[in-house]
């Protein structure tokens, strides 16, 4: 007899079949979303349908959170996942561990997500991007090893400027492991930071082969390098999200090179005339050097030692003829007005002298008449008393020793006695104080 299920021991041996069987593990399913509903919990729950079937599908928080857009309904993708059942309810539901849009449409609306996301965030902002510089010593293309691509940016970089180092780190650039190989590669260029530029991107091709550029993870790999990014993806009308962080979007990567560094041959050009500039500037400066030595130097013998002594000597000899000259003048000018005053001095002095010696000789006359010696002549005597002249015999007394003056010769006295004058009213006459 055949073997009876319960239900529940029914679907428990369905999810056992289902989930032993390495046909249903690493299944790649192609759909179109619907019944999307997201949860609370961070778990989406939808429904992926074609034409002619629906399965239900279940993605958890911990898958869902690499999702690089948002899901909607209507959108057509690619999930990876196995195949199982839920036991309860018996329905088989595909369990999906990565989702990738699918087809044009689906591409451009993740596009457009991720690109609005980033856009909120800040990471096109010019004001975050960096300059490129102006001649980068060494370049790094972080692009295909072998192709168009690298052959014309490394061709180009050549001519217009040999002396950049140019440096590839070859990186897949489509399929399902480009977007890592191109974080580490950009990663390790900026971990070395021996190169001044980095140039990534890759030839034409549809939207799948350029999605590797769309990814969220290279987009803020390329926003977050030290070393400045210049993005060349495909040709000039395609557009990627490595264009919008980029530091630079070139149309192509041959026009990324050309971009990059300088022309030589208008850098010789520019050359020739900064040292035709530079050349006419030193001769005028010298120019200027030399007429301002010149002023200087005349300035300088205008005012040396040797010019001011000059000056200083012939203002003296002029100052010594003029003085010589007035000298001359005003010694002639004294010795006629010495000679004239001379000549007024010697008839005065000579008048003068004649009018004193006649005053002389009256005065003379006059003492020889008062002289004490004329009237000591006549008889009369001077006498003293302690050296001065005895006009009274009163003030004498008795033993006084008085000196007595003749004409010829004096004598020494003692008073004996002193006798009063007969007529005591009478005046002595006037006594000469020269006597």
């Amino acid at each position: 007899m055949s073997t009876i299920y319960t239900v529940t021991k029914l679907n428990n041996e369905i999810k056992r079949l289902l989930e032993s069987d390495p046909a249903f593990h690493g299944l790649f399913v192609a759909g179109e979303i619907s019944n999307y509903r997201p949860h609370p919990s961070g778990h989406h729950y939808f429904t992926l349908k074609d034409e002619g079937a629906a399965i239900n599908a279940v993605m958890f928080r911990s898958d869902a959170a690499r999702l690089r857009f948002r899901l909607q309904n209507g959108m057509k993708v690619v999930a990876r996942g196995r195949v199982s059942s839920y036991p309860k309810s018996g329905q088989v539901q595909l369990y999906i561990a990565e989702l990738m849009p699918d087809g044009a449409g689906a591409l451009h609306v993740a596009f457009e997500q991720l690109k609005e996301k980033l856009y909120r965030e800040g990471l096109f902002d010019e004001a975050r991007k960096r300059p490129l510089p102006a001649i980068p010593g060494s370049i790094a293309l972080v692009t295909a090893e072998s192709g168009a691509a690298v052959r014309d940016m490394v061709r180009i970089l050549g001519r217009r400027w040999p002396l950049a180092r140019v440096r590839i780190f070859p990186v897949l650039v489509q399929g399902e492991g480009a977007p890592r190989s191109l974080c580490r590669a950009l990663a390790f260029a900026n971990r070395l930071a021996e190169d001044d530029l980095i140039i990534t991107g890759r030839g034409g091709g549809s939207l799948e082969d350029l999605w590797a550029f769309n990814d969220e993870a290279v987009a803020r790999a390329i926003a977050g390098s030290a070393i400045p990014v210049i993005s060349a993806v495909g040709h000039e009308p395609d557009v990627t999200i490595a264009d919008f962080v980029a530091d630079l979007r070139a149309p192509t990567p041959s026009g990324a090179a050309e971009l990059a560094v300088p022309d030589q041959t208008d850098v010789r050009a520019q050359l020739r005339q900064l040292e035709k500039r530079l050349e006419t500037a030193y001769h005028r400066t010298l120019e200027r050097r030399a007429q301002k030595v010149n002023l200087l130097g005349a300035r300088l013998a205008a005012h040396s030692p040797a010019h001011t002594l000059a000056e200083k000597r012939a203002a003296l000899t002029r100052q010594a003829e003029r003085l010589e000259r007035g000298f001359t003048g005003r010694l002639a000018e004294r010795r006629l007005a010495a000679d004239l005053a001379a000549d007024r001095l010697s008839g005065l002095a000579a008048q003068k002298i004649s009018q004193e010696r006649e005053r002389l000789n009256r005065a003379a006359v006059g003492l020889d008449a008062m002289s004490p010696l004329r009237v000591l002549g006549r008889g009369y005597a001077l006498a003293t008393h302690d050296g001065a002249a005895v006009t009274d015999a009163q003030t004498l007394r008795k033993g006084d020793r008085i000196q007595v003056r003749f004409e010829k010769g004096s004598a020494e006295c003692l008073v004996e006695k002193t006798i009063k004058p007969r007529n005591p009213t009478k005046k002595p006459p006037p006594h000469n104080p020269q006597l």
